[in-house]
């Protein structure tokens, strides 16, 4: 499908760049496709009144790392400044980065992020798109503090070109269930749950499940591409237990729903259900490309936030609604001042029957 067919305009204005407090006080689109009440404008306290008893929810419990660094690229008497982004641990002193800018660096040159002599890293190998291997000069538990104590969370582009990083963001861009560190995104759709929220769902008979996909950078990169058929997912890591697969499989069975908290979690679960619509147990690296057309195998509701336009996370609300119902939902949210993106509202989701 063409890319421009997912495209939208958004006033900037609507672009979120803090949450809702509380975080359950966010405001929450329900889009039910063929009702006569297809789009009703909720908030996410009353989720557990849109859900039924004996339903589940999955909750993707990766945790975000402090993967952004700042620091001075040194080479004889010169010197530069240089962001990077850390995105996949390669051992325990070396890790992947995305640097910029990346034309001031050379394979060799050291980079002291932090304050005073701070953490020092070699560039041991460079790609032309700015992707460098970086090796630290301290490694295992050591690294992992010097990490925490220098680093910021990696707020996405929309928010980063507007406002710097703060310690605030430490925990509004953090689930309150995250656990499995390794992301350098957060999933976003569950930042709008408290304990408070969580325990109400669970008082009504809707249970929760964890499943650990660690989102990566490639979440926030545009699509390139004038076609889907040319655009290439980046992989990312997931897993999901035998416990939770049979829980949640058995769930199924009975006619209850599954619910994916965000479309990671959708991710997860689709690339882990078998043509019969089985869940099975998952360990491995996923690069599932969702767009229309596409046939969702285990899935049956969706809570996730407002995305951005010409994104492959459109792209997948648009297979699981319809495009011209996700556009009319997106156009009515534009309407009524929902907030967008990261830390904006959500919508709750039910799938486009039929072709």
């Amino acid at each position: 499908m063409r890319i421009d067919l997912f495209d939208f305009e958004l006033p900037d204005a609507l672009i979120a760049l803090r949450p809702a407090r509380p975080r359950d006080a966010s405001r929450l689109l329900v889009v039910r496709p063929g009702e006569p009440d297809s789009l009703a404008d909720k908030i996410m306290a009353d989720l557990p009144l849109l859900i039924e008893p004996g339903d589940a929810l999955v909750f993707n419990d990766t945790r975000v790392i402090p993967a952004a660094l700042k620091g001075v690229r040194s080479r004889g008497e010169t010197s530069a400044l240089i962001s990077a982004t850390l995105v996949e641990k390669l051992d325990g002193h070396r890790w992947l980065a995305l640097a910029k800018p990346g034309k001031r660096l050379e394979t060799g040159d050291l980079i002291r992020f932090g304050d005073g002599d701070g953490l020092g890293a070699t560039v041991e190998v460079k790609s032309p798109d700015g992707e460098v291997a970086l090796s630290f000069d301290l490694g295992g538990q050591a690294l992992h503090d010097a990490i925490e104590a220098q680093g910021a969370m990696p707020l996405p582009p929309y928010i980063a070109a507007r406002r710097a990083p703060d310690e605030q963001d430490r925990m509004d861009y953090q689930t309150t269930f995250a656990r499995e560190e390794g992301a350098v995104a957060a999933p976003t759709a569950g930042l709008h749950f408290t304990p408070r929220l969580i325990q109400t769902l669970e008082d009504l008979g809707i249970s929760s499940y964890f499943v650990t996909l660690h989102v990566g950078p490639g979440t926030f990169l545009p699509v390139r591409a004038d076609d889907t058929a040319d655009h290439k997912m980046h992989a990312e890591h997931g897993s999901i237990d035998t416990a939770t697969a049979l829980s949640l499989n058995a769930i199924k069975a009975r006619g209850n729903k599954v619910v994916a908290v965000g479309t990671t979690s959708l991710r997860l679960l689709e690339s882990a259900s078998d043509e019969y619509g089985t869940l099975k147990p998952f360990s491995g690296e996923t690069d599932i490309f969702i767009t229309p057309g596409y046939r969702f195998r285990f899935v049956d509701h969706l809570l996730t936030n407002f995305h951005l336009p010409r994104s492959t996370l459109f792209m997948l609300v648009s297979a699981f609604c319809g495009l011209e119902i996700m556009k009319e939902a997106y156009a009515h949210a534009i309407a009524e001042r929902y907030r967008f993106y990261s830390y904006g509202d959500a919508c709750l989701l039910t799938p486009k029957e039929g072709p």
